[in-house]
C-alpha cells in the first residue's frame, strides 16, 4: 500500500513556472525528493527535503530557480519550478527514503513514483 503519486507535470514555456505535487500514502517517510531522468543523461537529484524543514538539499543545476517543500504532515512534497530552461526537460520521480539502513548515493531512495513528464517548449 505504500506508493508515491506524482502530479502537476506538463507543457510549459521556457521561462514559465510549475509545480509538482506527490502524496504519500501507506507509511511516513524520513525524506522525500525529486529526481529526474531525461533520455541520454544520467538521473539528476533535483532536490530533497529531510525529516525536518531546514533538511534541504537543492542541485547546483537548479538553485535559485526549485525550491522543495514539505507539508507539516510530512505526507506531501512539493517542487516549485520557475525561470524554466528546455534542459529542465525529463521525467519527475517522487522519491522517498524509509530510513534505517545505509544509503549509498543520492540515487539510493527506497520508493519510486511513476514519474510525471515535464516538457520545456523553446
Amino acid at each position: 500500500q505504500v506508493q508515491l503519486v506524482e502530479s502537476g507535470g506538463g507543457l510549459v514555456q521556457a521561462g514559465g513556472s510549475l509545480r509538482l505535487s506527490c502524496v504519500a500514502s501507506g507509511r511516513t517517510f524520513m525524506s522525500m525528493g525529486w529526481i529526474r531522468q531525461a533520455p541520454g543523461k544520467e538521473r539528476e537529484l533535483v532536490a530533497r527535503h529531510g525529516w525536518s524543514d531546514g533538511n534541504i538539499v537543492t542541485a547546483d543545476s537548479v538553485k535559485g530557480r526549485c525550491t522543495i517543500s514539505r507539508d507539516v504532515s510530512r505526507t506531501t512534497v512539493y517542487l516549485h519550478m520557475n525561470s524554466l530552461k528546455p534542459e529542465d526537460t525529463a521525467v519527475y520521480y517522487c522519491v522517498g527514503r524509509i530510513g534505517g539502513r545505509t544509503y549509498v548515493g543520492d540515487d539510493d531512495y527506497d520508493y519510486w513514483g511513476q514519474g510525471s513528464q515535464v516538457t520545456v517548449s523553446s
